[in-house]
């Protein structure tokens, strides 16, 4: 299993394929991408028990994953790529027409790695409780897990999905909220504040944990803790909070770099905080 230091590694050349796919088509989604990049990391490089030389639709004998905040596909796409699931020097087609890697994660055409369409966001929660419904029905012990978006939250979809999920006691579920207080329009508190978010989740019948997405040892600790609340009769929920950019200095703190794409100077100012570790595609 990879060392803290070498998740860290592969996490800053996962944040290098983010900016230079979004710097290279001027379109996509850096700042979000960029603050999830330590909890993707360390889910498909330490946590999530997957085959990525034998990709199923269906997954049976494996860990599940769904990301219901689509837009961070450029995350999405790296950790798939890095971790073995399609060649990294695919990345290249990021947002070019009639390629497999559009600008938020599609099923029909057959990328690897990907068992839902999402970019519709508030989905994403109840096609992960109907995976982990389904993990139950054939036996499968294994887990399902899912990523949303704080904004994402102000979907009504969600509430009623997390209502049901605890109505019904699905307990093979592990869902993350990347908290990092930032969407399109400014800051989350402004536009709908989510108010206390743990005592929500807490009132509609969930498991909470809560961690700092990152800190590398804090989020690998928290995913392999948050298995041992599952199989308990309640799902489980994880409040993460990150920072919008996090990895460009010039990124973070705001919201400006939800959907904004680098010019030629700042990706070069962007790529020259980030080491390459494991050689660009």
């Amino acid at each position: 299993m990879p060392t803290i230091t070498e998740l860290q590694n592969i996490s800053t050349q996962v944040r290098r394929d983010i900016i230079r796919m979004v710097h290279a088509v001027n379109s996509g989604h850096p700042g979000g991408s960029l603050g999830a990049a330590d909890y993707m990391t360390a889910l498909y490089f330490e946590v999530l028990k997957h085959d990525p030389k034998n990709f199923t639709m269906d997954g049976i004998g494996e860990d599940l994953f769904f990301l219901s905040n689509g837009h961070i596909s450029p995350l999405f796409y790296s950790v798939l790529a890095r971790s073995g699931y399609f060649p990294v020097k695919e990345l290249a087609t990021f947002r070019k027409l009639n390629t497999r890697l559009q600008g938020h994660p599609t099923t029909h055409e057959g990328l690897p790695g990907i068992r839902m369409s999402s970019g519709s966001l508030g989905q994403g929660l109840s096609v992960a409780i109907g995976a982990a419904i389904s993990k139950k029905l054939n036996n499968d012990n294994n887990l399902v897990y899912c990523l949303h978006g704080d904004g994402e939250l102000q979907e009504g979809q969600i509430w009623e999905a997390a209502m049901y999920a605890a109505a019904k006691k699905i307990d093979n579920i592990i869902a993350t909220i990347d908290y990092n207080g930032k969407q399109i329009d400014g800051p989350v508190d402004d536009i709908v504040s989510l108010g206390d978010l743990k005592a929500k989740w807490l009132a509609f019948g969930w498991t909470v944990l809560e961690t700092n997405g990152n800190n590398m040892a804090e989020i690998v600790a928290t995913l392999k803790d948050a298995r041992n609340y599952t199989g308990k009769q309640k799902p489980v929920v994880i409040i993460m909070k990150t920072e919008m950019g996090c990895g460009v200095d010039f990124m973070m703190g705001t919201h400006k770099w939800h959907g904004s794409a680098p010019n030629d100077e700042q990706a070069a100012n962007a790529l020259s905080q980030l080491t390459e570790t494991l050689g660009d595609y």
